[in-house]
């Protein structure tokens, strides 16, 4: 099984997870082209793909799916609320009704040989969700745009072996940076998006000796560094209430809009 960003961050996200017989992308928010690139370079072709899982309807994670569904014929994994979001969106174009494939949260389903949980999580979206996946004893996540995280998404994201996981904004960068207030209040509230230092909380909270990789992504392109989200993970992880320091886990930036490594479990 493997786990490999596409592209992350504010301006788009496309994650691949996979395994030998299957092919899986959660969320298209990138040209159909620069998707088939990436792509490209894991050795996969569009044709591959057995199907693309979306976690909302705001344009970074759809802006590449109706070209890429059309082209190549492949259903589509959504809640009610998201579907009933992007059909309303004029620009998607027209997409074949029977890609569609309505989840819900918190009912697993599989595809092929992998088997996908959809998750709540809060965010200024119709129906959104992150998921989990899983392949044999291996499981991996893609939790991005959740403005909070509670109990339930500490339960959901437990013994893990890789995750993706938002780390979107430093605070104060946010505070004195250009966004309009109501804008900053949005991503600081409970329905935004998580800041680095939450996100290290969260992280303190599912750290286990399996846990093999740690992609932070979704980082904003004006609120954030790549160096201060790492290194601000990693100090809440060596500080926390944990018995592990950050040296005990592979952590990783997933860059903004190119391919970032492969999580090979």
């Amino acid at each position: 099984m493997r786990m490999c960003s596409i592209a992350s961050g504010s301006s788009g996200n496309c994650v691949y997870v996979g395994s030998e017989a299957t092919h899986l992308l959660v969320d298209v928010g990138i040209s159909g082209k620069k998707t088939e690139s990436g792509l490209g370079e894991l050795g996969i072709s569009g044709r591959d793909l057995d199907g693309i899982l979306i976690t909302h309807e705001h344009a970074d994670h759809i802006s590449g799916l109706g070209v890429l569904a059309r082209k190549y014929e492949i259903p589509i994994y959504a809640t009610r609320g998201t579907i009933a979001a992007i059909r309303q969106m004029k620009g998607m174009g027209n997409i074949d009704q029977e890609l569609w494939v309505e989840v819900q949260e918190d009912q697993r389903f599989t595809i092929k040989d992998l088997t996908v949980n959809p998750l709540r999580i809060s965010h200024d979206a119709a129906q959104p969700v992150a998921y989990r996946i899983s392949y044999g004893s291996k499981r991996v996540a893609v939790c991005t745009d959740l403005g909070i995280y509670n109990d339930y998404t500490v339960e959901c994201l437990k013994g893990l072996n890789a995750i993706l996981l938002e780390a979107n904004h430093d605070v104060n960068m946010l505070q004195v940076g250009p966004y309009p207030y109501p804008l900053k209040q949005r991503i600081l509230g409970s329905r935004g998006h998580l800041s680095n230092e939450n996100s290290g909380r969260l992280l303190c909270r599912i750290l286990h000796d399996g846990l093999k990789y740690i992609s932070l992504g979704h980082l904003s392109q004006d609120n954030n560094l790549p160096e201060l989200a790492y290194e601000t993970v990693r100090m809440e992880i060596s500080l926390g209430d944990n018995p592990y320091s950050a040296e005990d886990f592979h952590i990783q930036v997933a860059r903004r809009s190119e391919l970032s490594p492969v999580m090979e479990l």
